[in-house]
């Protein structure tokens, strides 16, 4: 009977195997380490740029206020008109060049973070069999981090409206069955704060309002490319159409966009809105957000 004959390795071989390992790691630990810096590099290079754009203007304002003072000592019956615009073109580049952001959040990052947040909401939604129905409620605290409003989710669709009190947990779990449902912060709560600091007084009536949180959108935020409202006074609705959204698709879960107008008609009416965000049914806009005022009970 004839013995068959198996291959044995050697300790030379195991060790040549050893060091191919190892050297493999360390050339793949390195070429880590090299990508890592270059991605640094690329980060640093992007925000120079965009610190740069914002001083060349800064120096192109300085530069035209030098010219227009020039030009008041040329012309002197003209020298105030001329001074006073040299002064705030002065004035504007100095505010430019020391106001410029140290540090930029691209519309990506941003729109990841926000995606978790939709799809929680999603989850949430899903999990617990609630409706479909998305309210804003006004809690009267306007002091607080949720700037006087929160999202109710119901769990009937025939549902009432609970009260702040009750609204203020996560879970809205009180003896009366047809108030349950979920309760959570919005995200344009911080977009409203903000909004507030730009304007000097309230909107007078609700196509005001929809004028000012569209420009807000656009001009203000640059969450959209494009904004153009839409209010039906008679029923207390206010639709703003919505093209090139920087954080995605609209109709998700508290999007960004669509939160800070359905807060903005809440802070404005001290009234439940019901939200709706659709895509657009025509070419002229890619989502539609409508906030419907609940009836004053």
């Amino acid at each position: 009977m004839s013995n068959t004959a198996t291959p044995w390795t050697t300790d030379r071989d195991d060790e040549t195997a050893a060091a191919s390992d190892s050297t493999s790691e360390a050339d793949l630990a390195a070429r880590l380490e090299l990508l890592m810096e270059e991605n640094r590099r690329l980060r640093d290079d992007i925000r120079r740029a965009r610190q740069s754009r914002y001083r060349r203007t800064a120096l192109a304002m300085a530069g035209l206020g030098a010219v227009v003072g020039g030009l008041g000592v040329l012309f002197p019956s003209s020298q105030a008109v001329f001074f006073a615009l040299a002064g705030t073109g002065l004035f504007g580049a100095i505010l430019i060049y020391f106001l410029t952001p140290e540090q930029f959040v691209s519309a990506t990052v941003g729109e990841r973070m926000y995606a978790a947040h939709a799809e929680l909401g999603a989850e949430l939604i899903d999990s617990l069999g609630l409706s479909e129905t998305i309210i804003y409620l006004p809690t009267g605290n306007t002091a607080g981090a949720d700037a006087g409003v929160r999202i109710f989710v119901p769990h009937h669709r025939n549902h009432d409206l609970p009260s702040p009190d009750d609204a203020a947990t996560l879970f809205v779990a009180t003896a009366n069955e047809r108030h349950r449902g979920v309760a959570v912060p919005p995200t344009g709560a911080g977009l409203f704060r903000e909004f507030e600091s730009m304007v000097d007084d309230p909107a007078d009536d609700l196509p005001e309002l929809a004028d000012r949180l569209a420009d807000a959108l656009v001009e203000g935020f640059e969450l959209v490319g494009s904004a153009t409202p839409d209010v039906d006074k008679t029923n207390g609705r206010v639709s703003i159409g919505v093209s090139d959204s920087r954080y995605g698709a609209v109709d998700r879960f508290d999007h960004p966009v669509a939160s800070f107008i359905a807060v903005g008609v809440v802070r404005w009416a001290e009234r439940p809105v019901t939200l709706e965000s659709t895509t657009g049914k025509d070419e002229r806009v890619d989502y539609l957000v409508s906030c419907s005022l609940e009836s004053e009970e």
